[in-house]
């Protein structure tokens, strides 16, 4: 009975962490590393955890981390890359795609959509495939 009680408690602990609002679908650090606890603090005391299991555990956390660095990385790089486009578009005349909108950009904002450029004329227009730069 002690063990279907244990089960139940650690069945709820990681479904509070795993239900936890995430900026992704993927687990970030902080919830591998709950995960990781509570399995480890319900296991059965007369069978622990294998060593192996542990340590591939922390391999998988490592991994974890490891991508994290690595997506902030890009972000850094994508994010500068977009700076150093709107940087360059200033005062260059800007088409759309279907030719609808054009004029000079006077000015770029970085959005989650990608450069946003403001042109002379007040309109603006999101550079993206199909946009002709002259």
């Amino acid at each position: 009975m002690a063990d279907v009680t244990a089960l139940g408690a650690s069945t709820q602990q990681i479904s509070q962490v795993t239900s936890r609002p995430q900026g992704g679908s993927t687990l970030d650090q902080e919830a591998f590393l709950s995960l990781l606890v509570t399995q480890m603090k319900t296991q059965d005391p007369t069978k622990p955890m294998e060593s192996t299991e542990y340590i591939a555990q922390l391999a998988s956390f490592s991994q974890v981390e490891q991508s994290v660095q690595v997506n902030n990385k890009l972000e850094s790089l994508l994010t500068s890359s977009a700076i150093s486009l709107a940087e360059s578009m200033i005062g260059r005349t800007v088409t759309s795609g279907d030719g609808k909108i054009s004029g000079e950009v006077v000015s770029v904002k970085i959005t989650g959509d990608g450069p946003m450029c403001t042109l002379a004329n007040g309109k603006t227009l999101l550079l993206d495939d199909g946009v002709v730069i002259a």
